[in-house]
């Protein structure tokens, strides 16, 4: 016979439609059955049939404790067709106190620990539920949730447990999908159950009000979270957001004013050996100038000693510095992305995600009384039987041992019904002692009152919500107490530690020279260097500034555009080569060049001026910029540049000004203003040209004019009073010898 080929049928399919059908089915599974949680439960698929796999087995708190081998066979095997190895760690993550803030299984044996380090095989660790998961479980039997057939269809699996316990916000959740992720941080149990009573009582909440319950993210492993009240609520109002979590410390004081920094907490899913390993590269490379040792001196509990370079270092700049480059300071993420009742994914909000527990704890209970409501109504279907029995039990004796079918016979003599007939029959001849009767008339009046009780609670919305606020309640007084419950995550403001102050700590103070050409290349050459004839330049290129610094300081740099700009000295290369544009430095336009540079001083002031001679006297603090694109200072019309860019000597009073037609005035210094930025006013009237020069000076120490590299010429206050004024005058031509660059040098 011969062999087909073909494979059957043959349909032609464009290669997009076909890869866009499979790769949204793929999609759709990695959001559904793998990454997202259910908001209901809390729990993505494999969390939820590894706990109801447990519960077939029996593996509740009071039993004894299996092998964990067992347990991932039997989910592997009944429900999750995937990976040992994937399922296990699934298992050793949920009994894991350091990743879940309530652990789901309580392990024996090596599940991990903080370091990192991983557990030991699944043939050598046993596991069982912890209290927790019962909540999570409780009243699963009594027909609370929906089942589903198995991938096989030979097994049952729930879609959803009961959960009696806010899991989803309590434990968290991490995962990545097509397109999507969700990031849930734990929180505070008890918190979250005072929330969800305000919601019963109050559906209208605002987050706001949820949040004077909910304080935020509560960690297993604690730290403190140093955010903003505003950004908690924000971020809770929308869901998403994000919150900076610190290892928590201390100061240990030792001997003659020595003391050490204690990390008693790190931040979640931060491995303490990772975060050890990087502090000490951190140390060799020099970036932790303050730091001079770290031991780590853990046991159960993390203890981390931190010893300073000197005792005379600040502890809060040292933890600054440690926060801003290592894992002691990390960023947690909030996207409360799940999927809701109708298997929907979408972002929700705490109003949102504790409402979609009340609901469906509502429908538990609705399901859970209806079950009970059956079977007490069967229940006391057969004990009206067998009451029936004990005022006709002879007669019922009779057609027992005279009938062939005597079950016909019964329901016709005493109006049973078929269970109750049934029942009776089944009946042991002990149970015909009086005693018994007794027995099951208490039984029939409890039954009966319970009944009553469960036809009451569904036929009425207030009564069933308050059977759930005291649900509740209960798990807040079983689980939201004593050192599990406690919260563990502190809040703090952010500290007040000075950028700069920081910055510097990070950087080893040493002395250089920084040597900037004409041509913007600019570079950092180690030490204070005195003799500069051997600096070399790119051909056409000379030396522009030349200023001793050291690598803990800040450059001023002004440029034509009127516009100041700070550059960090340790951001400099080195000496060797010709250096680095400035320009890649700073966002320095191509049409505007430098006018100065120097050293950024933390005090004194500076005269600005433009070319058409309008200027003002700006503060040194006023100049310093934030960022690459700088600080417009001096507003400059279209076409204009600025010219002048001068320190104001301390004590100087007067300041003389010279135009390009070489008239030069000389006006107080108070006619001009201080500003922050601006245009400035006035300071010479030209006919022709504009501003060439001007020079702040103490009059009592005379206008010095720079004739020569090595000539300077003072020229004193009756020297200076034919060209004394008014601001903004004319001026007159200076004297015979004025240097003919016009300019004061």
């Amino acid at each position: 016979m011969p062999i087909d080929l073909t494979g059957g049928e043959i349909l032609d399919t464009p290669l997009a439609d076909a890869l866009s059908e499979r790769y949204l089915a793929y999609a759709l599974s990695t959001i559904m059955a793998r990454s997202l949680p259910d908001v209901r439960d809390g729990l993505k698929p494999v969390h939820r049939r590894l706990l109801w796999a447990m519960h077939q087995l029996r593996l509740d708190p009071t039993s004894g404790f299996k092998k964990c081998a067992r347990v991932v066979g039997d989910v592997i095997g009944k429900f999750h067709p995937h990976g040992d190895a994937a399922v296990y760690e699934a298992l050793v993550r949920l009994a894991q106190d350091f990743a879940q803030r309530y652990p789901l299984i309580e392990g024996q044996g090596n599940f991990g620990n903080i370091d990192g380090d991983n557990a030991a095989a699944m043939r050598y660790t046993e596991a069982r539920l912890t209290e927790v998961a019962q909540a999570l479980l409780a009243g699963i039997e009594e027909d609370a949730v929906d089942f589903r057939a198995t991938y096989d269809g030979e097994e049952r699996e729930p879609v959803v447990l009961p959960a009696a316990f806010p899991n989803l916000l309590a434990n968290g959740a991490q995962g990545i999908a097509v397109g999507m992720a969700t990031s849930i941080p734990p929180h505070n149990v008890g918190e979250l159950c005072d929330a969800a009573l305000l919601l019963i009582a109050r559906p209208e909440a605002t987050i706001e009000e949820l949040m004077r319950h909910v304080q935020g993210p509560d960690f297993p492993t604690g730290g403190v979270i140093v955010e903003p009240r505003e950004a908690l609520v924000a971020a809770y109002a929308t869901g998403r957001g994000s919150f900076r979590l610190r290892a928590h410390w201390q100061v240990e004081e030792g001997k003659y004013g020595t003391w050490r920094v204690v990390v008693t907490e790190i931040p979640w899913q931060v491995q303490k050996a990772r975060l050890v390993e990087q502090i000490a590269q951190a140390m060799e490379e020099k970036k932790l100038p303050l730091l001079a040792d770290l031991r780590d001196e853990s046991t159960d509990t993390v203890r981390l000693v931190l010893e300073p370079r000197s005792k005379t270092v600040d502890p809060g700049v040292l933890m600054e510095s440690l926060f801003r480059a290592t894992a002691l300071e990390s960023r947690v993420s909030l996207n409360l992305n799940v999927l809701d009742a109708a298997r929907t994914p979408r972002v929700m909000t705490l109003a949102e995600a504790l409402r979609a527990w009340l609901d469906h704890r509502h429908a538990v209970l609705e399901r859970r009384s209806r079950h009970r409501l059956a079977a007490a109504e069967r229940r006391i279907e057969v004990l009206e039987g067998y009451l029936a029995v004990y005022l006709n039990l002879d007669e019922v004796i009779r057609i027992i041992r005279t009938e062939d079918e005597p079950k016909p016979a019964l329901m016709a003599a005493f109006a049973l019904t078929e269970v109750q007939a049934e029942a009776i029959l089944n009946m042991r001849l002990r149970a015909l002692r009086r005693l018994e009767e007794a027995e099951i008339r208490r039984e029939h009046k409890a039954v009966t009152l319970e009944r009553k009780r469960l036809r009451a609670l569904l036929a009425s919305a207030t009564e069933r919500w308050a059977a759930i606020a005291a649900e509740i309640e209960a798990t807040r007084k079983a689980f939201g107490g004593a050192a599990l419950g406690a919260r563990r995550t502190r809040f703090a403001a952010s500290p007040p530690a000075a950028a700069e102050a920081v910055a510097e700590a990070l950087v080893v103070r040493e002395p250089v020279t920084v040597v900037c050409s004409e041509k913007g290349w600019i570079r950092a050459l180690k030490g204070h260097l005195a003799d500069l004839s051997g600096l070399k330049f790119k051909d056409g290129d000379r030396l522009f500034a030349a200023l001793p610094a050291h690598t803990t300081d800040r450059l001023l740099a002004f440029a034509t555009n009127g516009r100041a700009y700070t550059i960090a000295v340790e951001k400099l290369p080195g000496g060797r080569g010709d250096g680095t544009p400035i320009r890649l430095l700073i966002d320095l336009a191509n049409d505007a060049a430098l006018l100065d540079l120097r050293v950024q001083p933390a005090e004194g002031r500076f005269l600005v001026a433009g070319a058409k001679g309008r200027g003002f006297v700006v503060a040194a603090a006023d100049l310093a910029a934030g960022t690459k694109s700088g600080k417009q200072v001096l507003a400059l019309d279209p076409g204009e540049e600025a010219v002048v860019f001068a320190p104001v000597p301390e004590g100087a009073d007067h300041v003389a000004s010279i135009g390009e037609n070489r008239k030069l005035l000389v006006f107080p210094l108070d006619q001009l203003p201080v500003l922050a930025k601006g245009k400035g006013v006035a300071l010479q009237k030209f006919r022709d040209g504009g501003l060439a020069d001007a020079k702040p000076f103490a009059m009592a120490e005379g206008l010095a004019v720079r004739l020569g590299e090595s000539r300077v010429s003072v020229r004193g206050q009756a020297d200076l009073a034919e060209w004394k004024g008014q601001r903004a005058a004319a001026g007159r031509l200076p004297w015979k010898g004025f240097p003919s660059s016009g300019r004061f040098g």
